[in-house]
């Protein structure tokens, strides 16, 4: 499977709830309701963990990414992910990166070997 990477950095080809969906496993689903509900203080049932991932065309994504302003404008500028935007880190990917250390290093990486492949 190839690795997508989503607006903000996350690795979906990684996330339980991607995985989950691929595999049509609704043991999966469950467990990570479950370990979510806990995790963000709030009522997540199985039947929402379906996800295609930030960059597929699918109308299937988590609710919270749905919903997400990073990926809103990552599809308004046509970029393949935040590493290839002009305003790379902007304000709203700079608060993100925060609470996501691992989504920064990530983006930071493809920025490295975007800048590589131009000189």
């Amino acid at each position: 499977m190839e690795r997508m990477v989503a607006y903000c950095g996350i690795v979906c080809t990684e996330c339980p709830a991607y995985i989950a969906t691929r595999n049509d496993d609704d043991q999966r689903r469950k467990k990570v309701a479950e370990e979510w509900s806990k995790m963000f203080d709030a009522e997540i049932k199985p039947e929402s963990i379906n996800c295609d991932g930030c960059l597929s065309p699918s109308e299937r994504q988590i609710d919270y990414c749905r919903t997400c302003e990073i990926r809103k404008c990552g599809l308004e500028k046509n970029v393949l992910n935040c590493a290839h935007c002009e305003e790379y880190i902007c304000e709203k990917l700079g608060k993100f990166f925060e609470n996501a250390p691992n989504a920064k290093a990530n983006l930071a990486q493809i920025r490295e070997n975007l800048e590589g492949k131009e000189r």
